[in-house]
């Protein structure tokens, strides 16, 4: 039996193959990655080691916050930073735990337990890499800049909420919010014994503070830590300490994945991927504007981090995505290839192999110390201040996103102040969408008052088609009425069925309609729902409006004409029956 397949068939299915096959290669590591480290090494390498210093207590911290352990963090930092630096999108980005990430990672602690923590990292990693595969990365470009903006302004407050508990010296609230468990945390405040874990956390941040002022280059986290750990160590002081940690890597392992676990953990996987997507990709925006290292690929970036956050699970880590602040550290420390973010990954793994046992010693404050500043430094006053005072909408999104990120969820935070946006945005198109009535063009002649010249400009979709249904709808004691469609900038098929609706209403009231200036871009959309064929003729469709004014006269001109016909028939007098001095009447039929 011979197939049914042509050879056009033949020839399309290899084209797609060939782009499948270009697309993945696209998205695989290669020497393109790496041709300026002949150029760049010095500054990489002084870049990755700086980074590498800044990361470590942050993702000592952000493990801890998470409930996953310090010692998660910093295998996330080392696994998935190295396998991002690979695999990712952009040239320097550089990636690891993140703030955001404990947001969501800490209550899928408290409900599940540690052992869902590697299942919901590889779950959400292959979830973000299909995503790239899938050819998915521009949509974040669809992300409004004020649900961005509110967006960081929640996670900020939620992150510094959530190191009241180890600023004070006390256990976490049971609350899943973390405004509710940093008040229920305060509650249990014994005041004595809270004055060290206070004092080591205003230590930590007056040298944060500090140190930028002193040496733009000196890593102000990195110094707080080691001075407040060794006072607090030779002060044998009595204060929550991070604890041993592993002196190697664990062994790679695959977690439990049945159909119990998929769900299960599906929908916190899902809500993981979609923050690990739109941070990571937020973070590689940024990055190309900090310095000229390229673009970066979505598509890319995605299956990078998809892939990191998947190795992060195989060894016991946290979910991965591109970090901001380390990003722009490693930027401005002259980091413009990817060996910088792996020299950064090689550090916290120096740090694993020959330094555990100071690293141990770290005062939990002080990682809270740390983190409450980073969550400060996050929210520039400026940016804020942008922001409310930019127009009334974009405000409202702003505040809307950041309660919501604080009260509710992240992701519903940038669903919801997506849709408030994209109201927003309709409201203010539909406001730009118009009918007109104008004048005839001079000169004027007899009858002009009987034609009807409507000019429909900016957007007409469905969020305007009935005002301008009901506008042109309206006009009375005219014959033609004449539609220009050439000021149209957005029309979608509801606009297009209101004008066909115009267009048969006046037609059934006796009032010619004739249209004229259809874009060429907007003829297939019109034609199709129907609206040239609801015209009288095809001639009533014009190209120019010189045209379209001379045939509406013409229509005029006829109907008058037509008109005093009929009123001279009626006025002739009828000729008289012989004998009569009446009209002749027709006589009545007889009734047989």
């Amino acid at each position: 039996m011979k197939s049914g397949r042509t050879p056009v068939h033949h020839t399309l299915a290899h084209v797609a193959h060939l782009a499948h096959n270009a697309h993945l290669a696209h998205l695989a590591p290669g020497k393109r990655d790496y041709r300026a480290v002949p150029r760049t090494w010095k500054g990489d390498l002084v870049a990755g080691i700086t980074v590498g210093i800044v990361a470590l207590p942050l993702a000592l911290a952000f493990g801890v916050s998470s409930g996953a352990g310090a010692e998660a963090g910093l295998i996330t930092a080392i696994v998935a930073g190295l396998v991002a630096a690979i695999f990712g999108g952009s040239n320097v980005q550089v990636s690891g735990p993140t703030g955001a990430m404990v947001v969501v990672l800490g209550p899928i602690v408290a409900t599940y337990g540690i052992a869902a923590v590697p299942v919901v990292t590889v779950l959400a990693g292959a979830i973000v890499m299909l995503a790239g595969l899938l050819k998915l990365g521009r949509t974040v470009t669809f992300i409004p800049w004020p649900v961005i903006e509110g967006f960081t302004l929640g996670i900020a407050v939620i992150i510094f909420l959530q190191q009241v508990p180890s600023a004070f010296g006390v256990v976490a609230g049971d609350s899943s919010n973390a405004a509710v468990a940093a008040v229920q945390a305060l509650s249990t405040v014994s005041w004595p014994e809270v004055l060290w874990p206070v004092a080591i956390v205003a230590a930590v941040i007056a040298i944060m503070w500090a140190t930028p002022r002193i040496h733009r280059s000196l890593p102000g986290s990195i110094l707080a830590i080691v001075v407040v750990t060794v006072m607090a160590t030779l002060a044998d002081l009595p204060v929550a300490r991070i604890g041993a940690l592993p002196a190697s890597l664990p062994s790679p392992s695959l977690p439990l994945i049945d159909g119990h676990a998929l769900t299960t953990f599906l929908a916190p996987a899902l809500t993981i991927a979609a923050l690990a997507a739109i941070e990571s990709l937020l973070s590689a925006r940024v990055a190309t504007a900090l310095a000229d290292t390229g673009t970066y690929d979505a598509d890319r970036e995605l299956v990078g981090q998809g892939l990191a956050s998947i190795a992060s699970g195989f060894f016991g880590g946290m979910p991965a995505t591109g970090a901001i602040a380390r990003t722009a550290v490693n930027v401005r420390a002259g980091g413009r290839t990817r060996l910088a973010a792996i020299t950064h990954a090689l550090v916290l793994l120096g740090v694993v192999y020959l330094a555990t046992g100071p690293v141990s010693q770290i005062p939990l404050a002080a990682l809270a110390g740390v983190l409450m500043f980073t969550a400060v430094k996050m929210v520039s006053p400026s940016v804020v201040r942008s922001v409310l005072g930019s127009t009334r909408s974009d405000a409202v999104v702003f505040v809307v996103t950041a309660i919501i990120t604080v009260s509710f969820d992240l992701i519903l935070a940038v669903e919801i102040g997506i849709v408030v946006a994209a109201f927003f945005a309709l409201r203010t198109l539909a406001k730009s969408g118009g009918v007109h009535r104008e004048p005839l063009p001079l000169p004027s002649v007899s009858g002009d008052e009987r034609i009807a010249l409507f000019r429909l400009d900016g957007a007409l979709f469905f969020g305007t088609a009935e005002r301008m249904l009901e506008r042109v709808s309206e006009i009375d004691r005219v014959s033609v009425a004449i539609i220009r469609m050439s000021q149209i900038d957005v029309l979608d098929a509801t606009g297009a069925r209101v004008i066909a609706d115009i267009v048969r209403t006046l037609e059934a009231r006796g009032i010619t309609v004739l249209i004229k200036g259809v874009q060429e871009r907007h003829l297939q959309l019109v034609t199709r729902v129907g609206v040239l064929r609801t015209l009288r003729t095809k001639q009533h469709l014009f190209a120019d409006l010189a045209s379209a004014v001379e045939h509406a006269r013409s229509h005029v001109r006829r109907d008058d004409a037509a008109s005093r016909a009929a009123a001279l028939i009626a006025a002739e007098p009828r000729a008289a029956v012989p004998g009569t001095t009446g009209p002749a009447t027709t006589p009545a039929p007889s009734i047989s």
